[in-house]
């Protein structure tokens, strides 16, 4: 099947390509699959979470794996408690 972009979509793909630094040929299949708005919004907050991990604005590992070990330990005294 052979389908032709109109002007409009080939520079919507560009745009696309370039915030995603791909090609638009790289970025053709993904939004053939899940369409322009998605492709674009997931670019979009991809783009947005490298940023913050860029700027030091996100938890810090140490503080995340903390809070887990506190999660895991009440489940565990949870189900300790049941049997």
């Amino acid at each position: 099947m052979k389908t032709e972009l109109t002007p409009a979509m080939q520079r919507r793909l560009a745009k696309l390509a370039a915030a995603a630094g791909r090609t638009p040929d790289e970025m053709l299949p993904y939004v053939m699959r899940d369409g322009f708005e998605y492709t674009e919004d997931f670019v979009r907050k991809v783009n947005e979470a490298i940023a913050e991990a860029d700027s030091g604005d996100g938890i810090p590992h140490e503080v995340v794996m903390q809070e887990v070990q506190a999660i895991i330990d009440a489940h565990a005294a949870k189900r300790k408690k049941a049997a």
